[in-house]
């Protein structure tokens, strides 16, 4: 056991490169079979320690599963499950968290989650705890991740920043979402930051987005790390973390403007891969440089011709979509996209054909709508998609009801060209003091009409912790506005916590302040 552990030691503290070379000279080496035969034959004396601590090492090693040692080890701590103290089932289900499901290893388990339900009250080490948490997982019955849960919080106020790394990391395996101990593990994190390793940086952001826990400060935390630290990572790297945020919907914009200098000074960087990602994360979370905003979209752009001849249509359709977002027509990119042929080849795919043809439609709308040579219509079609309308929109129907006195003075589920929908659409006459009646109201008669478009958003369409739009719903305020619509953003889940009168008092301010939307065209990139 002394013998197998001493190499495992020194083999785990070794590179990658270093592994490999060294495994295939203990594998080979006549010792180690040796070393494996007696494991074998003493497997049965062995104390509980030298048990555990034994599979461990030879499993970490990289002995294969199904090999007659390790299934007998896995054999011999059935019989001997009882016997183990807490310390060496820790050791266990660490082992076992890495290990394929076999009929050995699920009996096991199923013995361990027996026992650690029984043990729970006893154990006080946090690193046993998180141990016990990864081998039992995401099929543990929930009332056994409730009691592992109080047993952590008994133990919280002794939280050291590796603990809390582990707990975190342990919860995501076991699949349960507890908010007091992520946001105890969460401040300690944030404290610590400099200290943990990229790698467990990106870990905690993937574990963030499976456990759908929003925490903007240890967020911002880790932003910031970066921004400090950007200089020393691989581009690669940073493509990683801001591909985390992304999946987070939270804008590092420092980072993003650091990122976007790097890449228009060194774009060869950029294999398609990465390019693909970068332009999702851009476009997504709705950013764009301050200075050479142009810059960087023609670097983009020249990436992105160097692949037209090996990127799939999919592909390309994805790349295109994110530069239209972001208000940027990638002219050739376009043109070999919407070839007869490649169009067919897109829509081929029953899986995800409706969302590819409506990536088609918003290309094709931006095409025409952010072409330098549009012109404001003086009239926009338009059809009352719906009278009924969504229980989630009754209170604000009813508070303009009571506000403007009659439903002929607004239209609500107003469909446009373009594929574009608006839940109230207002029309108020020239200096915006009165709102005009719906049918008195003709865009052909006076132009001068202003029409306000009222949309009621959900949280998940701002970027997390702040008003800024993400992509999709800057290209739909954009596009509005070129069709002559003035358009109101209302967080819908804030308008439904408000009373009746303060809803009425809410949309009058929106309505006839003159600070309530600006009549210059939004940028891209406005923050509302």
């Amino acid at each position: 056991t002394n013998c197998v552990t001493t190499l495992w030691r020194l083999f785990k503290n070794l590179s990658e490169e270093q592994q490999r070379y060294e495994k295939q000279l203990i594998f080979e080496h006549p010792a180690f079979v040796k070393l494996c035969q007696q494991l074998l034959r003493d497997s049965r004396r062995m104390t509980r320690g030298d048990l555990v601590f034994s599979l461990h090492a030879v499993v970490n090693l990289g002995v294969p599963q199904n090999t007659l040692l390790v299934q007998t080890f896995l054999r011999v701590c059935q019989e001997k499950l009882n016997q183990l103290d807490n310390r060496c089932l820790s050791v266990l289900a660490t082992t076992l968290a890495g290990l394929d499901k076999d009929k050995n290893v699920s009996a096991l388990q199923a013995g361990l989650q027996i026992l650690v339900e029984q043990r729970i009250p006893s154990i006080r080490d946090l690193f046993i705890l998180q141990n016990l948490m990864k081998c039992l997982g995401k099929d543990a019955p929930v009332f056994l991740k409730k009691k592992i849960e109080m047993a952590v919080l008994k133990e919280i106020d002794h939280l050291t920043f590796p603990n809390a790394l582990r707990v975190f990391l342990a919860l995501d395996a076991m699949n349960y979402c507890s908010i007091p101990i992520l946001n105890a593990c969460s401040k300690k994190i944030q404290e610590n930051v400099h200290d943990a390793p990229f790698r467990q940086l990106i870990l905690i952001l993937e574990a963030c987005y499976n456990l759908q826990y929003r925490n903007v400060k240890l967020f911002s935390a880790l932003a910031d790390y970066g921004n400090s630290t950007a200089c020393l990572w691989d581009k690669r790297q940073i493509i990683l973390f801001l591909s985390a945020f992304e999946t987070l919907g939270f804008q590092p914009s420092e980072l993003m403007g650091i990122f976007a200098e790097k890449v228009t000074e060194d774009p060869e960087f950029l294999n398609l891969k990465n390019l693909l990602i970068v332009l999702r994360v851009y476009s997504r979370l709705n950013y764009i440089p301050r200075s050479q905003k142009h810059l960087f979209f023609e670097t983009l752009h020249n990436c992105l011709n160097k692949y037209l001849l090996q990127i799939s249509n999919t592909d390309l359709l994805k790349a295109v979509y994110s530069l239209c977002i972001l208000g940027y027509l990638p002219h050739r990119a376009l043109d070999e996209l919407l070839q007869k042929d490649s169009r067919d080849e897109l829509l081929s795919d029953d899986l995800y054909k409706e969302q590819k043809e409506m990536m088609l439609c918003h290309v094709k709308a931006c095409m025409e709508l952010d072409s330098p040579s549009f012109t404001k219509p003086a009239f926009v079609p338009t059809e009352d998609f719906s009278l009924l309308v969504s229980l989630n929109l009754r209170k604000a129907r009813e508070a303009l009801i009571e506000l403007l006195g009659d439903e002929n003075m607004f239209r609500q589920n107003v469909q446009l060209p373009y594929k574009y929908h608006i839940d109230f659409e207002i029309r108020m006459d020239s200096d915006r003091k009165k709102v005009l009646p719906i049918d008195a109201a003709d865009d052909n008669a006076d132009s001068n009409v202003q029409r306000l478009a009222f949309l009621f958003i959900p949280l998940s369409a701002f970027c997390l912790g702040t008003r800024h739009p993400q992509g999709k719903l800057a290209m739909k305020k954009r596009h509005l506005n070129k069709l002559g619509y003035h358009v109101i953003l209302v967080l819908n889940k804030m308008f439904q916590e408000m009373t009746n009168e303060d809803a009425v008092e809410f949309l009058k301010g929106k309505i006839y302040s003159e600070n309530a939307f600006p009549f210059s065209e939004v940028t891209v990139q406005d923050s509302n």
